[in-house]
């Protein structure tokens, strides 16, 4: 459990951006050291945290807590990811007065963005490859063009296209299935 809320605390403290820039440490940590999840359960982790209320990174936390250690599983990673936030919103909190217009950490920030960005593309692509695995590469490329474009032009809600996504997936394993 210590190991847990350590695991979690590491990812909530070195991790800005939120959510989205927190899968690369995710997945670093959750699957590639500790192994509590593989890839494809790091993405329905994913998938899930997107959908549900809250903060992605804190239910993804929670989830694998949960699934590993039980309810008390849960609830230690879900501290040990949200805890590092509160330490520093309060930390800057009680400086904020002093140092918000100071124009050298104003472009620090907008180099830690672009960072993370680079990050998340660099994850991303490499959790795409082995997405693929399961899925036929052309239904793959029709749920990603499908998805970008009703987010993009329609602007449809992320839990509408997560669901299409996740039924279209069902259906195609489904209908495969039945091939002889």
């Amino acid at each position: 459990m210590l190991n847990l809320f350590f695991t979690f605390f590491k990812i909530g403290l070195f991790t800005f951006g939120g959510g989205y820039a927190m899968l690369p440490l995710l997945r670093d940590e959750v699957v590639n050291k500790q192994g509590w999840a593989s890839d494809e359960e790091l993405l329905d982790y994913y998938s899930i945290g997107q959908c549900t209320p809250g903060i992605i990174a804190v239910n993804v936390a929670t989830f694998v807590g949960y699934r590993h250690f039980g309810r008390l599983g849960g609830i230690i990673a879900t501290l040990g990811i949200i805890l590092p936030s509160l330490i520093i919103i309060m930390l800057i909190a009680s400086v904020l007065e002093e140092y918000i217009h100071n124009e050298y950490l104003a472009h620090a920030f907008a180099g830690i963005r672009i960072a993370v960005v680079a990050l998340i593309l660099n994850t991303l692509a490499d959790m795409w490859k082995k997405s693929l695995s399961s899925t036929p590469l052309w239904l793959g490329y029709t749920i990603l063009s499908v998805a970008l474009l009703a987010l993009i032009f329609l602007q449809t809600s992320a839990i509408i296209i997560v669901i299409a996504a996740a039924f279209t997936g069902w259906l195609s394993g489904r209908l495969r299935s039945r091939r002889p």
